[in-house]
């Protein structure tokens, strides 16, 4: 009783599922015309647009922009530490680089 399950389970399987491996069946095609071969150079360019393009480059510069500034900080902060006064200054600080030079120096 169980081989007569499971025989008529494989026919069902073999029915439902493709076959596969050496056994599959050939792929039918009509006698006398073969695919084209597909030529890499004839498909478009898949690259990035131009807006694309500028979006990446205007991220690029602010990140540029941006490890500057951190950069500058970090100057200020070690200069700092060394007890030297850096005329460090950033866009709307309260104060601009001019006045941190001393009294009496030509600035």
């Amino acid at each position: 009783m169980r081989d007569a399950i499971a025989r008529a389970l494989v026919c069902m399987l073999g029915l439902l599922l493709p076959a596969r491996g050496r056994h599959a069946a050939a792929p039918t095609t009509e006698p006398g015309t073969e695919p084209a071969p597909v030529n890499p150079w004839s498909r478009p360019w898949t690259g990035p647009t131009k807006e694309e393009a500028a979006e990446f480059f205007r991220q690029q510069a602010e990140c540029t922009l941006e490890l500057g500034v951190i950069r500058e900080r970090r100057r200020a902060a070690v200069l700092a530490t060394m007890g030297t006064d850096y005329p460090y200054s950033y866009p709307g600080a309260p104060f601009p680089a001019s006045s941190f030079a001393a009294e009496g120096s030509a600035a």
